[in-house]
């Protein structure tokens, strides 16, 4: 089969915070040597930030390295925080602390509440000012190699095939785009990188640590612009770590969600119902009952911080952002560290280009790594390196390891291990956790497919199914008895379903949000995401 073949000297998978700043400061810093760099930055996402999902309140100490006079150009902000508090919620009531009483991670002063998607399209235009290339509705189906293992670009999905893996008639074969670099901005769990780290042995010291994001959109009674509101306690037991988020936004707006980490080791748990059923709270129904919801959303989310991250370059390579899992847990904060990636990044990339006309090797991008570790974002995440594996021996134990390393700046010796989220299910301990299922009254709890509505997810329905299941067999052979098909009760989007009649798994792709969920939490890992086509959820405005 013959591709076309387009050749650049740096090429980035994902418009993202990561990529796009990365991007943006690489064309500034060859501009400044006088280099000339065909740069192109690729998303999956047939529009920049419609798959873009997050909170978000945003730390701007990134941005405003990177743009000092953002607020002067435009940059998206939809309210300053003016009032921070942490709900502890039990079954029927609420303790609020604020101010002093209030723990310093959950304090939001001089941060902005944002939309990622926004703020990602507002990063576009300024790359492409810039003279970067920016094209959506291209996703990467695999990474190109040279015969010596060295990455020398990435093959795009192939357009217009059936169901059935034929080409169709207005087939078109992906492009095969060869550069000098390439960049990994995918976002969590993409799936260049998942399998570059795992063919090259990338990981990090931990095994990555994940959690799961539900977030909506509420047009509610009352104005709450600026307000920051975060919970914890009820619904989830003890032994599982999550909470959840209330943020202002203008217009009687309310972004709203809650974060469960996936390491609980019950496989029934549903992270939808859980989110529904934190909405039962009085102190949460009083903010939303008489409004109505508009928008619906679901993602993954990195937690195992600096011990987690993998190797972050080598030969033609960088990764950054939430692929190699640049967050901290413990702020509920990420989106300012991708961009400080990205931007560390490009001086390294700037170097390793002028160093010869060939591949960028790994010696010279090497840089990133040191100039990372002299920056603010490693001091950022080393101070809690810790935190988020110290819950894995119990709430008490992390809470008091995550309070110790808070006051001591991180200083307390030696470094946590952590079991992968998978190894943790229990065989046979579906509902171990006795967390109820809520009642969906369709006005303020929704079931799973009126929630998928609600997140604009399109994909067309004659094209391959973009989520693999490498041995089906196994599915009903051993994971209806020891784990009861968890992956009807995690996916937060109604993808898996079994049917009564006992005819096996049934996979309704076209749901798919691409939260990657499935691909994190199964527990003999044989689900592949891979990037479909075209379609997707539609987040713009999230």
């Amino acid at each position: 089969m013959e591709r076309e073949t387009l050749e650049v000297d740096v090429l980035v998978v994902g418009a993202g915070p990561a990529g796009l700043a990365f991007a943006i400061q690489l064309a500034r810093d060859a501009r400044e040597a006088g280099q000339e760099l065909a740069i192109l930055v690729l998303d999956k996402a047939e529009e920049i930030g419609r798959h873009q999902l997050s909170g978000a309140v945003l730390d701007p100490r990134a941005i405003l390295e990177l743009f000092p006079d953002a607020r002067e150009r435009g940059f998206p902000i939809q309210a300053e925080v003016r009032d921070d508090a942490l709900w502890i919620l039990s079954r029927t009531g609420r303790r609020e602390l604020r101010g002093a009483l209030c723990p310093k991670p959950f304090h939001n002063e001089g941060n902005w509440i944002v939309s990622a998607s926004e703020i990602t399209a507002w990063l576009a235009e300024r790359a492409e000012e810039l003279g970067v290339e920016v094209y959506p509705g291209f996703g990467g189906a695999e990474i190109l190699e040279t015969e010596d293992g060295a990455v020398r670009g990435v093959r795009t999905v192939d357009q217009g095939r059936g169901k059935d893996g034929e080409p169709k008639g207005n087939f078109q074969p992906g492009m095969d785009i060869q550069a000098r670099l390439t960049v990994l901005a995918e976002g969590t769990r993409g799936s260049l990188t998942k399998q570059l780290v795992a063919r090259k042995g990338l990981q990090g010291r931990n095994p990555q640590l994940w959690a799961v994001g539900v977030k909506e959109i509420w047009k509610v009674r009352e104005d709450h612009a600026g307000r920051v509101l975060h919970t914890a306690g009820w619904p989830l037991p003890g032994r599982v770590y999550g909470g959840g988020w209330v943020y202002g936004l203008p217009d009687r707006r309310l972004s709203i969600g809650f974060v469960c980490g996936i390491d609980h080791g019950d496989p029934s748990f549903d992270y939808h119902a859980v989110m529904q059923l934190w909405k039962t709270h009085p102190a949460i129904r009083e903010l939303l009952e008489g409004g109505e919801l508009e928008r619906y959303g679901a993602k993954t989310i990195p937690e195992g911080g600096l011990l987690a991250l993998p190797r972050t370059q080598g030969d033609g390579f960088l990764i950054l952002g939430d692929a190699a899992g640049f967050m901290n847990t413990q702020r509920l904060k990420g989106l300012h560290l991708a961009m400080k990636s990205g931007m560390l990044a490009a001086g390294a990339a700037l170097a390793a280009l002028a160093a010869g006309e060939g591949l960028a090797r790994e010696a010279q991008l090497r840089r990133f790594d040191e100039d990372f570790r002299a920056s603010w974002a490693h001091e950022e995440l080393w101070r809690t390196r810790n935190f988020r594996q110290a819950f894995q021996r119990g709430f008490l134990y992390g809470f008091l390891r995550g309070g110790l390393d808070l006051l001591t700046g991180g200083r307390l010796p030696g470094t946590l291990s952590a079991r992968a989220d998978h190894e943790r299910y229990r065989t046979g301990g579906a509902g171990s956790l006795g967390i109820p299922k809520p009642a969906f009254d369709n006005r303020l709890s929704f079931d799973k497919l009126t929630s998928v509505y609600h997140s604009g997810t399109t994909h067309e329905e004659d094209q391959p199914c973009h989520l693999l299941v490498r041995d089906p067999d196994l599915c009903v052979r051993r994971c209806t008895e020891e784990y009861g098909n968890p992956c009807q009760h995690f996916c937060p989007a109604a993808v898996y379903e079994w049917p009564e009649d006992g005819h096996g798994l049934v996979i309704n792709a076209s749901n798919c949000v691409h939260c990657k969920t499935c691909d994190i939490a199964d527990p003999y890992q044989i689900i592949d995401w891979v990037v479909p086509e075209s379609g997707g959820p539609v987040y713009t405005g999230m």
